[in-house]
Formats: C-alpha cells, structure tokens, sequence
C-alpha cells in the first residue's frame, strides 16, 4: 500500500498569482508552459527550477524571495 502525504508548501505562486488577480492559465501562456504544470507548481506537487521561478518573477514583475515560502518567521 502507498501512503501518498500532503505536499509541503515550498513555493507561493498560488498565493501571489491571487494578490495579482491572475490565473494559472494566463501564467502558463505568458510562460509557454502547459496548464497542468502550471496547476502542479500552485499546489506544491511539483516545483519549478531555480531559473523558473526567476522567469515566473518577471513575468509576475515581482521579488522572486516573493514567491517562495520563507523559511524564518518574523517575530
């Protein structure tokens, strides 16, 4: 039996492309990447490269520090 656990939330695509009022499906065209792996990267099941989150940040027009989760709380 496989024991399938919740995707850890490494990025916060999702999160930004909602605060910007835009889709996945408008992400994926401006990117020329499919819509299922747009939709893979906002729920966490899979992550970009390095040198796609930089891409998906100026397509976006923000920091790419923007779009991951931190890894220290601010208090």
């Amino acid at each position: 039996m496989q024991i399938i656990l919740p995707a850890k939330e490494l990025n916060r695509i999702r999160i930004v492309l909602a605060e910007l009022n835009k889709k996945n499906k408008w992400l994926a065209d401006e990117l020329g990447k499919n819509q299922a792996t747009i939709s893979q990267w906002c729920n966490n099941v899979r992550q970009p490269s390095i040198e796609t989150l930089f891409e998906i940040a100026q397509v976006l027009d923000v920091n790419v520090r923007s779009l991951i989760v931190s890894t220290k709380s601010d208090y």
